[in-house]
């Protein structure tokens, strides 16, 4: 049994420990270390150890493994004291704020005993499994445009995540996991990111965003986080050669449409007069020519639904197999530095005014 402790134990401190509580087998959180009172006091009362400083916890021999939950600014010094102490890290994402802060954790990475990994939940969202299963079985030839958002109405961001020095704003939190998983889906090199980050509410750091990011191959891909956004777009909308399809919402809710023979299809040479007025180019398609199907129905590894808990339960039994030497790591520090090379030249664009050429 590993033996695991939290260092931030807020929001998603709480919730590594409760996931793994109730879904992983083989670790178990002993303890934690908090700036908060009220979060030790918490802690305390769950039966948990809280550590005086995050030094006696990394000192601590009984320890295995450190789950790093804090703000993100705060994150490199902990990752790279753990890995020096001989501990397993996990990260919470992002992991950092500058690749270079990667680059040199990835060095002391090398030679530490320990395993060091990041923790990308939204790989094991349905909705993204849905996608990455259509877009693998061709059911609607290759993709040339993808649209993923996250749309939100909070308008206001909370607590530390408003602040720059802690490294707020929605393209390091929200766009961190959609640009994660644009990189899983498609395959290549980034050759181009354009981005328009906006500050509606918050003084400090970006609270909307859109990043469009063209990959070697020709597709594009739009990504979008807002939190102002009161008429809400798909989370998905994909176009392939072949067909359409969407995922509109949270609960997967959504359809593919496919073209069908083409041959079948027959254009007048007459105007066709629309509710869009006189067209040939918008006109409907004849209902012969495409087919209707619903989202495929998928299951997670072990042929289970997938449920709140499904990332824990995936993230952490790979660790524990990666740990034993049975597995690779289900994310690794190179992906991360992708996606933070993206971050990167999505920071750029949006000061600089146009897109960023590149190959990342």
């Amino acid at each position: 049994m590993l033996q695991a402790a939290i260092i931030g134990y807020g929001g998603m401190g709480k919730w590594h420990h409760d996931a793994i509580s109730t879904q992983v087998k083989g670790i178990t959180v002993t303890g934690i270390y908090d700036v908060r009172e009220e979060a030790n006091e918490e802690a305390r009362a769950k039966g948990l150890k809280v550590y005086e400083s995050a030094h006696d916890l990394f000192g601590d021999a009984d320890l295995d493994l450190v789950i790093i939950a804090t703000p993100n600014d705060s994150h490199k010094d902990y990752i790279i004291e753990g890995l020096h102490r001989g501990k397993h890290v996990v990260c919470e994402k992002p992991v950092v704020l500058k690749s270079e802060d990667l680059v040199e954790i990835m060095e002391v990475n090398e030679t530490a005993p320990g395993l060091f990994t990041i923790h990308q939940n939204r790989r094991w969202d349905k909705d993204f499994q849905i996608v990455k299963t259509i877009l693998e079985q061709d059911t609607v030839g290759k993709p040339y445009f993808i649209e993923s958002r996250v749309n939100g109405s909070s308008v206001f961001l909370h607590g530390w995540r408003d602040y720059k020095i802690n490294g707020g704003g929605m393209l390091y939190d929200w766009g961190v996991h959609l640009i994660d998983q644009a990189l899983q889906l498609i395959p290549e090199k980034v050759t181009s990111v354009t981005a328009h980050l906006f500050n509606i509410h918050s003084q400090e750091v970006d609270d909307n965003v859109k990043v469009l990011l063209t990959f070697e191959g020709g597709t594009s891909m739009l990504l979008e986080v807002a939190t102002n956004c009161f008429i809400t777009a798909p989370r998905w909308h994909v176009s392939g050669k072949d067909g359409t399809f969407v995922i509109n919402n949270w609960n997967c809710d959504g359809k593919i449409v496919q073209l069908a023979d083409k041959s079948a299809l027959k254009w007048e040479s007459d105007i066709v007069y629309t509710s869009a007025g006189p067209t040939r180019t918008m006109a409907p398609r004849p209902v012969n020519t495409t087919v209707e199907k619903p989202l495929p129905h998928i299951l997670d590894a072990r042929g289970n639904e997938y449920h709140r808990w499904s990332s824990a339960d995936i993230f952490y039994h790979n660790l524990i197999d990666a740990i034993r030497g049975e597995a690779a790591l289900y994310v690794q520090p190179s992906e991360a530095l992708r996606v933070m090379k993206v971050i990167e030249a999505a920071f750029a664009s949006a000061e600089q005014g146009h897109g960023i050429s590149c190959s990342i």
